[in-house]
């Protein structure tokens, strides 16, 4: 049957046969150009319809014209062109099959619930796909993207399926957990040309090593991580700093003033070696011609500090505490015109600490803490400029620097900060100040030691969460009553008693207290 539109020659099913051929989807570009061609004309012809066949010349009146009934290929003409086409071994509904996903570089084999008749691939580039017999469809990753596949059978529904073509996920779970076999609940997908890896593992470190294998074998590609790490990532320092310092002073100084005349030449003999000690001596005759004084100081001093600062940090990030205050010390500066000008520099002083902890595996914790000790001198700076004196504020300070690992609740100490200075000085007067025993009067002695020592204790610990029923520091106190205050002066009033509630009796209890069994 020739088609309305064509000439004998061309042959319509002999053009949808080649055209369902694989053989011949696989022909030069220029004859599938012109095999389709065709196949679009015989496409339209058969939905115009056939031709009726030409009445004969001597036909009689009588005979009715016979009509041609139209083929079932003409029933199905509305179908779209780019599912199904337009012949009658093709007819059925369109069915999506769940999607495939191929691996670069390796092979898939399909097969499939009836016998296949034609097969198309929506991007070569991505995926070869060959019908090897009726039944099995054979599929190639070549390159990472996305495609779709169309399987046409004899009779029965059009399947179209989506391919995804991307990166060897299943090797590198595998090597994944041949290298960190403890950490089983990490996913790796692939997404475009990238890698994501997801789930939840126990530590920091897990993170920071499966990351760098994925980027390894990747081979520079991209890898996204979505990994979330278990348990708590903040931790809380705890830091006992005691300190215990000793300071011992020691003065003596003398002052003697003695006149004498010999004729008519008089001779005086004045010595100032005082100490400016809190104590003084003063011994002088009644003519007022010799005076001695003598002043002396013995001081003890002792210092205690001790100090408990609590602070937390996430891991990674660096926390710092500070418990003292802050003074400003006059620096001169000279200006753009010359003129010196007077600027105040900040300090600060106290128990201060700075701290960074990094969570690592196994529940070790990397910590880099500095804690610090620092004070005002009881003797500050003496500086003279343009014939004033000015005492600046000097701050003592104590520091210590290091990085340890510890586990949840271990504690270190830094030990071993000791210090002692021993200070003399002696100002005599010459030659009379050298004599023995009197030459104590002709010169002024002072001895001064400063012992401290400072130890660190630190105890780093994972913070969980707070119980409901913490205690404060403020729930013990009792507010006096006006009695307790006035009359009493008490600054908290007394705990009453709680009246305890009866016990309940028992059964089989006796009044005697006797229990029966």
């Amino acid at each position: 049957m020739t088609p309305r539109g064509l000439t004998p020659n061309v042959n319509c099913e002999h053009i949808m046969n080649r055209k369902a051929d694989p053989v011949s989807s696989r022909s030069s570009p220029l004859a599938m150009t012109a095999l389709a061609f065709a196949s679009l004309l015989c496409t339209a012809a058969f939905a115009a319809g056939p031709v009726a066949p030409a009445k004969p010349a001597a036909a009689p009146a009588a005979t009715p014209p016979v009509t041609a009934t139209p083929p079932v290929a003409a029933q199905v003409s509305k179908a779209p062109a780019s599912i199904t086409p337009q012949n009658a071994q093709y007819t059925g509904p369109t069915e999506v099959a769940p999607s495939l996903r191929l691996t670069v570089g390796k092979t898939a084999l399909i097969r499939l619930p009836a016998d296949a008749a034609r097969l198309s691939v929506g991007n070569p580039d991505i995926a070869d796909v060959m019908l090897i017999n009726p039944k099995e469809v054979y599929l190639l990753g070549r390159k990472i993207g996305s495609t779709n596949v169309f399987v046409w059978t004899k009779g029965g529904p059009t399947t179209i399926m989506d391919v995804v073509v991307g990166v060897d996920t299943a090797t590198l779970k595998s090597r994944l957990n041949e290298f960190i076999p403890s950490e089983t609940s990490v996913t790796v997908e692939s997404l475009g040309d990238s890698v994501v890896l997801g789930g939840r593992v126990s530590d920091p470190m897990k993170v920071q090593r499966l990351v760098a294998l994925a980027e390894v074998y990747g081979g520079g590609k991209k890898v996204v991580n979505l990994l979330r790490v278990e348990g708590s990532q903040q931790v809380m320092l705890e830091v006992k700093v005691a300190e215990v310092s000793k300071t011992l002073l020691d003065k003596l100084g003398a002052q003697l003033n003695a006149t004498r005349s010999i004729g008519n030449t008089r001779f005086t003999l004045l010595t100032q070696l005082l100490t400016g000690a809190a104590g003084s001596l003063t011994a002088a005759r009644a003519s007022g011609s010799t005076a001695l004084s003598l002043d002396a100081e013995v001081r003890n001093g002792l210092v205690k500090i001790l100090a408990e600062p609590t602070i937390m940090a996430m891991s990674g990030q660096e926390g710092a505490f500070l418990a003292g205050g802050k003074i400003f010390i006059p620096v001169p500066q000279s200006g753009a015109s010359g003129a010196a000008t007077v600027t105040l520099e900040e300090k600060e002083f106290g128990v201060g600490l700075r701290f960074t902890p990094t969570l690592l595996e196994d529940g070790l914790i990397n910590l880099r803490v500095t804690p610090e000790v620092s004070e005002l001198s009881q003797v500050g700076t003496t500086v003279r400029t343009g014939g004033q004196t000015t005492v600046l504020p000097t701050i003592t300070t104590r520091r210590a620097s290091t990085t340890v690992q510890l586990r949840d609740g271990e504690s270190f100490a830094i030990g071993g900060l000791i210090k002692s200075n021993v200070t003399e000085a002696v100002k005599a007067f010459p030659v009379l100040g050298e004599v023995p025993v009197l030459g104590a009067l002709f010169r002024s002695s002072e001895f001064q030691t400063d012992r401290s020592e400072l130890l660190f204790i630190v105890t780093p610990r994972l913070v969980k969460p707070l119980p409901q029923d913490y205690a404060l520091p403020t729930d013990s106190f009792i507010q006096p009553s006006r009695s307790e205050f006035f009359l009493g002066g008490r600054l908290e009033g007394e705990a009453k008693p709680q009246a305890s509630e009866p016990l309940a009796a028992q059964p089989g209890a006796q009044p005697g207290g006797f229990q029966l069994k």
